[in-house]
């Protein structure tokens, strides 16, 4: 894929999870995370994705998430919506959370495993005693692409690397899902976190996430 687009596109960049630039690069760049699910995928899971962005000035503007083994493919257009298979996408209309399906992403291996880690385990506590159940996935562009289609309420992501979040992130926003940080700020490619959730549940979901951050915070050396 990356000798595909060199070649229809030589003057864009590219970043890739396992090769190119080791940060995003100016201007418009090529974001291509070639399995998104590798544990998944190694165990014969279904759930895994191709996930490629086209950014420019740090932010998706052309996003497609290709799940092969499931037959699906999610694309989106800054400005045009994002679709399935012809069909327009659309959040859920949740309005309670206790009917809820939330995802929370798996455990990390980086640097600050520990932190983040005893994190997640707070909040899926904490999320498993306020909506219907919590899902782990294991991959980030499903999370994303299924929030869209409406099949999620809500995923959290304490996570931002954008191999793993720029194509999903702007599936969800065009689908009409609000895609925070942890603090609520809009997100953007220098999130800490990526949170994606239907408009009606996004202050219960937030105060959940900075309720188990502060708690977090003042219990973690």
């Amino acid at each position: 894929m990356r000798e595909y687009l060199r070649h229809q596109t030589p003057d864009i960049a590219f970043l890739g999870e396992e090769e190119g630039h080791e940060k995003l690069p100016e201007g418009a760049c090529w974001i291509l995370d070639p399995i998104d699910g590798t544990i998944n995928y190694v165990h014969g899971l279904p759930l895994c994705a191709v996930s490629l962005s086209l950014v420019t000035d740090a932010r998706a503007c052309v996003s497609v998430i290709s799940l092969p083994f499931l037959g699906t493919q999610y694309t989106a257009l800054r400005g045009h919506g994002s679709f399935v298979g012809g069909q327009r996408l659309a959040v859920s209309t949740t309005t309670k959370l206790h009917d809820a399906l939330v995802s929370i992403d798996q455990s990390t291996f980086a640097d600050d495993t520990g932190y983040k880690n005893r994190i997640r385990m707070r909040l899926t506590e904490r999320l498993t005693s306020e909506v219907q159940r919590v899902r782990v996935l294991g991959t980030s562009a499903i999370d994303l692409a299924w929030t869209a289609h409406g099949r999620l309420d809500a995923c959290v992501l304490l996570g931002n690397k954008p191999w793993d979040t720029s194509a999903g992130v702007l599936i969800a926003q065009e689908a009409g899902a609000r895609v925070l940080d942890q603090d609520g700020a809009d997100h953007s490619t220098h999130s800490w976190a990526t949170i994606a959730v239907t408009p009606a549940l996004e202050y219960q979901v937030m105060d959940i996430v900075r309720a188990t951050l502060q708690d977090s915070a003042t219990t973690t050396p």
